[in-house]
């Protein structure tokens, strides 16, 4: 078996991002076998900023989407893995922004990112530059981090942007990430005092993805986690403690968002356990 070694931490942002950014991780992977990772679709709009070479991503996995390198890249959210290609090495900080945090930091809806990956610096500008250059020339995670913090604060500061999202969308998002995805959309509506189609119609032009499709991936989120974990649960479990009618079910999903029935991903994932 090769050699490998997986460091990395994880930290949350200061308490004046915390609407807008769920954490950071760091990461730096070596030695690992060359291949492909799947980043599963999640609550998080995903931003990436490399340490080493550039990261090599398409949009989807076995698909024909085309694979770009990015210094750093930001994607909005998804319904399907990113495929990261890799030679058995990856170092980079990842960012978790809520779907507030794109109008607060990007100065746009969520909904202009849903299914696509940009440059970072399309959307900062400038400030992404300075970002980067921080990040790559800090030594230690904490000092990354706290770059992170004033450079994402910086951002905010430049417009207030948070207030354009509708509180009945905002709390929709909060209910379903609560819930895990188990909650009817058509409950979450009513107790809002919107029709089912209103809140959809609201959700999908704020977020970018339909209030039952976000269910969806809240679910098969909390089952990949479940999944990575390093002594994992069979997958029946895996399905029943996850909220899926089966494993039936849950085998549908994980091939609609992986490319792969769970097995199969499980040995194809080779950075699987790493952090």
């Amino acid at each position: 078996m090769e050699h490998h070694t997986a460091t990395g931490t994880g930290a949350r942002p200061a308490p004046a991002l915390r609407e807008y950014v769920d954490s950071y991780v760091g990461f730096d992977l070596r030695g690992f076998p060359a291949g492909v990772h799947r980043g599963p679709p999640s609550r998080a709009l995903t931003a990436v900023i490399s340490l080493s070479d550039p990261l090599e991503v398409a949009a989807g996995v076995d698909d024909g989407s085309p694979v770009t390198r990015f210094g750093s890249v930001a994607g909005g959210l998804m319904c399907r893995s990113v495929a990261l290609h890799h030679d058995g090495r990856q170092q980079g900080v990842q960012v978790s922004l809520t779907p507030l945090g794109a109008r607060a930091i990007y100065g746009m809806p969520a909904a202009e990112l849903a299914h696509r990956l940009v440059p970072l610096d399309e959307l900062l500008g400038a400030l992404a530059v300075e970002l980067v250059d921080r990040l790559r020339s800090a030594t230690t995670w904490a000092a990354r981090f706290t770059a992170l913090d004033e450079l994402l604060l910086r951002a905010v500061g430049r417009g207030d942007h948070a207030r354009e999202v509708r509180p009945e969308v905002a709390e929709a998002w909060r209910r379903l990430v609560a819930a895990r995805g188990c909650v009817q959309v058509g409950a979450v509506a009513a107790e809002l005092g919107w029709s089912r189609r209103h809140l959809t119609e609201r959700f999908l032009g704020e977020v970018g993805l339909p209030p039952k499709t976000l269910a969806r991936v809240l679910r098969f989120e909390h089952a990949h986690e479940l999944a990575a974990a390093r002594d994992p649960l069979p997958w029946s479990d895996v399905a029943a403690v996850s909220g899926y009618a089966d494993q039936a079910h849950l085998v549908r999903d994980w091939r609609e968002f992986t490319g792969r029935p769970p097995t199969a991903w499980r040995r194809g994932e080779v950075l699987l356990g790493a952090g």
